[in-house]
């Protein structure tokens, strides 16, 4: 699964690695993607709030995914292997990093992305409780009460999104400032492979492992679905 490479500009020679399997990669790519989609479509309000739907839904779609993913998916994709110890974060903090720290997500990166997970979460499960008392309400809002579809309308058309603004950013530029030092992120996550000082295991991206994603993303589509169509009965 690895092979060293000699590059022409370096003294030492350095490990081409498969880090981010397929199933994580699209994941990535197409949560991106969404998320840009989801932000435009609501600005636009109107009918362009049916496509905002339609995108949380997706969205619903690919977070339960990619937890049950980091249960079971790719090594450097499960949260056992990427959420930091103290340790490692220690390491990363004092400038003294294993490769084995920084083979996946870093210390830091690895916080961020949980934190990113969480918000989106909280955004996507307040968005299906709120109400905008105009022309959308969200399928879940007719189990709880006024009190809280009010809460949840206003943590999801302000604080949340607001956070997920400022995450986005921090994460754009963490991997600006990542690739001015050199470290190829972007490339990394489009080709899944990164060359690194000394040997990691590599993660498996087999045909078997794909297949795998493509039932739990079939799971996780028709779970996301299920949720949606509660609201349907109620005439939402």
């Amino acid at each position: 699964m690895t092979q060293p490479l000699n590059t022409a500009n370096a003294s030492t020679s350095h490990v081409r690695t498969r880090i981010w399997d397929l199933p994580t990669r699209l994941f990535h790519w197409l949560l991106a993607g969404c998320i840009v989609a989801m932000v435009v479509t609501a600005k636009m309000g109107g009918n362009a709030m049916n496509w905002h739907l339609i995108l949380g839904q997706v969205v619903l779609a690919l977070l339960i995914f990619r937890v049950l993913w980091g249960l079971v998916g790719g090594y450097w994709s499960r949260f056992a292997s990427f959420i930091p110890s103290p340790a490692a974060l220690g390491r990363y903090l004092r400038g003294k990093a294993t490769t084995q720290d920084r083979a996946g997500h870093n210390p830091l990166g690895a916080l961020s992305v949980l934190g990113m997970l969480l918000v989106l979460i909280a955004q996507v499960a307040s968005g299906l409780l709120s109400d905008d008392e105009i022309a959308f309400s969200g399928p879940l809002t007719r189990f709880v009460s006024g009190e809280t579809i009010s809460k949840a309308t206003h943590y999801h058309a302000h604080w949340g999104q607001y956070l997920i603004y400022v995450l986005v950013a921090l994460h754009l530029l963490a991997i600006a400032w990542y690739s001015l030092k050199g470290h190829k992120l972007v490339p990394a996550m489009m080709t899944g492979d990164k060359l690194l000082d000394t040997p990691v295991p590599a993660v498996r991206d087999t045909l078997g492992t794909r297949l795998l994603a493509a039932g739990l993303a079939i799971v996780s589509s028709a779970l996301a679905w299920w949720i949606h169509q509660l609201g349907q009965s109620s005439g939402f």
